[in-house]
């Protein structure tokens, strides 16, 4: 009996170094690619939502606006698709805030698509891909914050999107914060659940 308890504890404690591992490693993929713009000529550019307040962007949602206009008048991309939901606002979804936002910034209402369901990550990308595909547009940059990147790149491509990273830009020195390597390890929680079903 005894026996067995010290195998159990000694398998237990392996899988929790392994874990403990890979998590360090995916929080070091992600936290590089954090730094790194992809942007070029795409299908869309896809907007992730952020805070909004009674229809105007919080201060990351209106960066991650501005800086897919850029990327819109720099001319990479035909449309622009801005996702999220109610967020707790009855009357102004995230999507439909910064599609306000864009046009008040000179973008045609025809060239912006809506998601405007997501009140998640997971679910803000899988119905995007959704609408995407319906569309017949098979890539996206992607415009969120920098340790938002990898995650939302991977479940796109893992529904068939060619996704390339175009992070809102922040100072390097931001990014080489604790405050910041921790949002990059919640990231890469959130992607292990991803990964083993348990996160939908």
């Amino acid at each position: 009996m005894r026996k067995t308890l010290i195998i159990a504890a000694a398998l237990a404690a392996s899988l929790s170094l392994a874990l403990g591992v890979y998590l360090a490693a995916l929080t070091l993929r992600i936290h590089r690619q954090a730094g790194i713009d992809e942007a070029r000529p795409a299908d869309v550019i896809l907007v992730l939502g952020a805070a909004a307040y009674h229809g105007r962007p919080s201060p990351v949602f209106r960066a991650r606006l501005d800086h897919a206009y850029a990327l819109y008048h720099a001319g990479l991309a035909p449309r622009l698709l801005t996702t999220g939901g109610a967020g707790g606002d009855p009357d102004f979804t995230e999507s439909e805030t910064g599609r306000d936002y864009l046009i008040g910034r000179g973008v045609p209402s025809e060239a912006i698509i809506l998601e405007p369901r997501g009140d998640s990550t997971v679910y803000s990308t899988t119905a995007a891909a959704e609408i995407l595909r319906r569309m017949g547009l098979q890539s996206a940059i992607v415009v969120t914050d920098g340790y938002h990147i990898y995650r939302s790149k991977t479940l796109l491509e893992a529904r068939g999107i060619t996704a390339y990273g175009s992070p809102r830009p922040v100072p390097a020195s931001v990014r080489n914060q604790w405050r910041y390597w921790k949002l990059c390890s919640r990231q890469a929680i959130g992607l292990l659940l991803w990964q083993l079903g348990i996160r939908r």
